[in-house]
């Protein structure tokens, strides 16, 4: 809703640089425009059931809809 109604950057905010690993948190150089505290928590009910992603985006949104499986082909498990 923030960004909504121009109270944060449109460029800049905790929804667009999401998801925020532990590592971005534990850096020393935390260069942005909003807390620690919202980029990790930004509801209170993910206080009691965070999910830590092991990675940030890769290419903005383009890699969360354009998956590739890496995956080695089904004949060779057999």
């Amino acid at each position: 809703r923030e960004i909504e109604i121009g109270n944060v950057d449109k460029q800049n905010n905790a929804l667009k640089n999401a998801p925020h690993t532990i590592v971005d948190l534990v850096d020393a150089n935390w260069d942005r425009p909003y807390s620690r505290e919202q980029a990790v928590f930004p509801v209170p009910g993910l206080q009691d059931y965070k999910f830590w992603p092991a990675v940030g985006r890769i290419d903005q949104a383009y890699g969360d809809r354009n998956l590739v499986c890496s995956c080695l082909p089904m004949d060779a498990y057999s």
